[in-house]
C-alpha cells in the first residue's frame, strides 16, 4: 500500500517527500507559537520540535506508515506546508488519517483544504481504506473547519497522546 502522494498535484500545489534540507523552510512553523497553541507535550524549543517532527516523518517513511508530503506552491516553488496520509492507532484501532499543517505565512488561503481533498481522493482512487479520519484538538477550530470543508464530520471525542481530540471521519466512495 503506497501512502505517499509523491509527484501528485492540485491546481496550486505539488506534493513531494520531505527531505532533511527542508528543515530551515519548515522551522518557522515551530517558531510561531500559534502553530502549537493547542497541542500539549511538544518541545518548547522550536529547533528541537522541528527536529523531532522530521524524525517522526522519516521513521514513517522507513516503516511504510505513510507520512507528510511537502506542499510546494507551483507559482513560485515555495514550501507552504505538509499534508499526507498517516497510519494511526486511535483507541486501539488502526486508522488512516489525513494530517495537515500549513506554515503561518500561508494560513487562510485554502491550502490545507486543497491538499487534504487531494489526499482524500488519492485514498479513494487507490482504495486505501473504507474511511479516513483527522485527529484534531478539541480547541483547534481552524483545523476542524478544514475537516468539515472536505466532507468530514465529527465522529467521536477521545484522548490521543494525552490531548483531548475530536476524531473527524469521512467514508470513502470508490469509483
Amino acid at each position: 500500500m503506497h501512502l505517499l502522494l509523491e509527484n501528485q498535484e492540485t491546481e496550486r500545489l505539488l506534493f513531494r517527500k520531505l527531505k532533511a534540507s527542508d528543515f530551515d523552510s519548515w522551522l518557522p512553523f515551530h517558531q510561531d507559537p500559534r502553530s502549537s497553541l493547542y497541542w500539549e507535550g511538544l518541545p518548547s524549543n522550536p529547533v528541537q520540535a522541528c527536529k523531532e517532527q522530521f524524525e517522526r516523518v522519516f521513521e514513517r517513511y522507513d516503516k511504510n506508515l505513510g507520512g507528510m508530503n511537502v506542499l510546494i506552491l507551483k507559482k513560485n516553488g515555495a514550501m507552504v506546508g505538509l499534508c499526507g496520509l498517516l497510519v494511526q492507532n486511535v483507541d486501539k484501532i488502526q486508522e488512516l488519517e489525513i494530517g495537515y499543517s500549513i506554515l503561518p505565512a500561508y494560513w487562510q488561503n485554502g491550502f490545507a483544504s486543497e491538499a487534504a481533498l487531494k489526499c482524500k481522493s488519492y485514498a479513494a482512487n487507490n482504495q486505501l481504506a473504507d474511511s479516513l479520519i483527522s485527529i484534531i484538538h478539541i480547541d483547534n477550530i481552524p483545523s476542524q473547519k478544514v475537516a468539515s470543508k472536505i466532507g468530514m464530520s465529527q465522529d467521536k471525542t477521545t484522548i490521543y497522546n494525552t490531548n483531548p481530540v475530536h476524531i473527524f471521519r469521512t467514508k470513502l466512495q470508490f469509483t
